[in-house]
């Protein structure tokens, strides 16, 4: 495990200042989050991993993926952001995926404790358990045991039971974790495929009392439905952690992932439940994951992870 700091390299973008009005890009207002943040803040932070696919034996290239989303976050229109934060990578050094995780918990834990709302980019959804590890952190060091909500965009339950842990495990070992502590927790997976999970996934997710809707009652023609359902889900929870596998996505809008979906969720219903969650006012940490930049299509996936991204940093 390593930590890589803020690169400045990774964020370029054209300059406009020539013109009149506010041309100010992300690249422009990116800085390393050091010092005072404001309450709040989104914060970006990187886990650059490959080593939960592979134990899952997906295809690699997940470790490339916080890099290419910063390249294409870069030119991207700064509109109400003043500043961005950028706190750099954990990366994951060979098969020693348990240490990254905790070193990303420990880094999320940080942030939040700062006042920051980190968004984590990925790396493989093995990024998941380090997250949250990094929101338990948190919130015990505040006393709080009020009820969290997972809430999981993606193709997959990720709830294997085999060890050791996986980019396939996540939310197992999350809900493992939580029981084991008595901390109130629902699990939701939205956009799940029937074609991508076995039936002892879905007992699985039975028996952890999860709420799952399937890929195809997550078409547009069933969104009123489908926000009407996260609301519910808000309404329960004191804090939420949105985690984003970028699989749920189309294959055609989302090429460069381990396992692309023939079906998937459409880019608008993903971003309508992002912006649901972020105006809720609970939305603690987000991050994404699976994203593979050496299975995209001429940045067909980056274009849409930045636009997703730019969403959760936006205020």
């Amino acid at each position: 495990m390593s930590m890589a700091q803020f690169d400045k390299s990774l964020w370029k973008a054209r300059d406009d200042s020539a013109e009149q009005g506010d041309t100010r890009r992300l690249a422009h207002i990116v800085e390393a989050a050091a010092g005072q943040v404001r309450k709040g803040e989104a914060a970006l932070l990187g886990f650059a991993c490959d080593a939960g696919v592979a134990r899952n034996q997906g295809r690699i290239g997940a470790a490339e993926g916080p890099s290419v989303i910063r390249k294409f976050l870069a030119g991207l229109p700064a509109h109400g952001l003043t500043r961005l934060l950028d706190a750099g990578d954990v990366a994951c050094e060979g098969d020693r995926l348990e240490d990254a995780q905790e070193q990303l918990g420990l880094r999320v834990a940080e942030l939040m404790e700062q006042g920051a709302r980190p968004l984590v980019l990925g790396g493989g959804h093995e990024i998941a358990w380090g997250s949250f590890q990094g929101l338990a952190r948190w919130l015990d060091a505040r006393g709080d045991s009020e009820p969290v909500l997972v809430l999981n965009l993606d193709a997959h339950f990720d709830l294997r039971t085999g060890r050791p842990g996986s980019s396939g495990t996540p939310f197992d070992q999350i809900s493992r974790y939580c029981e084991e502590r008595g901390r109130a927790l629902q699990y939701a997976c939205l956009g799940v495929s029937r074609l991508a999970n076995t039936p002892a996934l879905y007992a699985r997710a039975a028996e952890v009392g999860a709420i799952w809707v399937e890929d195809r009652d997550m078409q547009e023609r069933h969104l009123a439905a489908r926000l009407a359902n996260v609301d519910a889900l808000l309404a329960r929870a004191r804090h939420v952690y949105l985690t984003i596998d970028l699989d749920v996505l189309p294959a055609g809008v989302m090429p460069g992932v381990s396992a692309p979906a023939p079906y998937g969720v459409p880019l608008t219903v993903i971003e309508e439940i992002v912006l649901r969650v972020k105006a809720s006012g609970k939305l603690r940490l987000a991050d994404m994951a699976e994203f593979s930049p050496r299975y995209d299509q001429d940045g067909h996936g980056a274009r849409a992870a930045a636009r997703l991204a730019w969403q959760l940093l936006n205020d």
